[in-house]
């Protein structure tokens, strides 16, 4: 049975100061402030399951980069919990951060997990699998993940370990136990539909989108991005990423949970993800038969609708140019 979480009020300050003369009371606050600024020990991550529909919950992860504080978290993580099982949507990036996702499960139902999934080869989609394999659990993703996996990995584990040191400990590269063929996959656990489709990859090859018709919400997995820019990485595909949208107006959900930042509407997913990758590859396609080279492309795209989002000047620069390339190269 779902335990309900219990959310307190907390008590007013009892060390309030008694009322003094305006410019003295300014100082010692500002003075307090100061002293709780620096006194404040990092912030450790904390993985909480909120709900987002009756039996669907959702971890908000960190909307920046990969740090020590999020420990290499920074993705939102799924939780469908039915009669018969807990399902988990991507299983974290380090052995440390799976065990601290699977305590949040444990907080938030009794049910045993019975399906992982992963929704794409980035590390924080799959390599928890090292923690979630001791549990049980069966580990489930797209077979276009698999190449990704293997040729990635170990670049991947490198670059926590260099980030996160001992926090990295104990993690290794599972890959899943089940592979998922074709376009779609309907599964059933204790009445629960979940639905897998691939459109072709996107952000990685193996991006799967998980869709719970029953309540409508969509899990997107790094298909979508809002709240930040996305990123175009080497591996990605812009075009088969725009097919994956593609089907998620067939879907037509109520409710995204999108791979990065907050719970979201179709809408904003049209506006801050689907609108950012047809500009660009209109723009590069463009400039690709007109002859432009790559720096002079990169430099006259007007992202300036985008500028705003979050890591949009660090990303910006490396999306248009491997967009021009890949538009080349097709």
């Amino acid at each position: 049975m779902d335990k309900a979480e219990k959310h307190m009020k907390k008590p007013k300050n009892p060390m309030t100061p008694p009322l003094l003369p305006s410019a003295l009371r300014t100082l010692l606050l500002m003075l307090v402030a100061t002293v709780g600024f620096f006194s404040q020990p990092a912030r450790a991550l904390e993985v909480r399951f909120e709900p987002v529909a009756p039996g669907v919950y959702a971890h908000i992860g960190d909307k920046g980069g990969r740090s020590v504080e999020n420990e290499g978290l920074n993705a939102n993580i799924g939780l469908v919990v039915t009669p018969a099982g807990a399902v988990l949507i991507d299983s974290g990036a380090t052995f440390a951060s799976a065990r601290k996702i699977h305590d949040a499960v444990k907080a938030v139902t009794s049910q045993p997990l019975r399906w992982v999934i992963n929704t794409g080869g980035q590390d924080h989609r799959w390599l928890g699998n090292s923690y979630f394999k001791g549990t049980g659990a069966q580990l489930i993703a797209h077979t276009n993940a698999r190449t990704d996996m293997q040729s990635r990995g170990g670049e991947q584990l490198a670059s926590l370990r260099t980030l996160l040191g001992p926090a990295a400990e104990g993690t290794t590269a599972v890959l899943p136990a089940r592979w998922i063929e074709g376009p779609v996959e309907r599964l059933n656990l204790g009445g629960t539909v979940i639905e897998l489709h691939h459109a072709g990859g996107g952000h990685t090859p193996g991006d799967l989108l998980v869709w719970l018709p029953q309540a409508g919400v969509l899990f997107s997995g790094d298909v979508i991005y809002v709240d930040r820019m996305l990123g175009v990485i080497p591996v990605s595909n812009t075009r088969a990423w725009l097919a994956s949208l593609a089907r998620v107006e067939s879907l037509q959900p109520a409710i995204i949970v999108p791979g990065h930042g907050s719970v979201t509407t179709l809408a904003v997913a049209r506006l801050q993800t689907r609108d950012y990758l047809l500009a660009l590859r209109a723009h590069m396609k463009k400039a690709v038969d007109d002859g432009v080279d790559v720096s002079a492309a990169v430099r006259s795209f007007d992202g300036a609708r985008w500028m705003g989002l979050l890591n949009a000047a660090e990303l910006a620069p490396g999306n248009a140019s491997r967009t021009y390339l890949e538009v080349e190269r097709e």
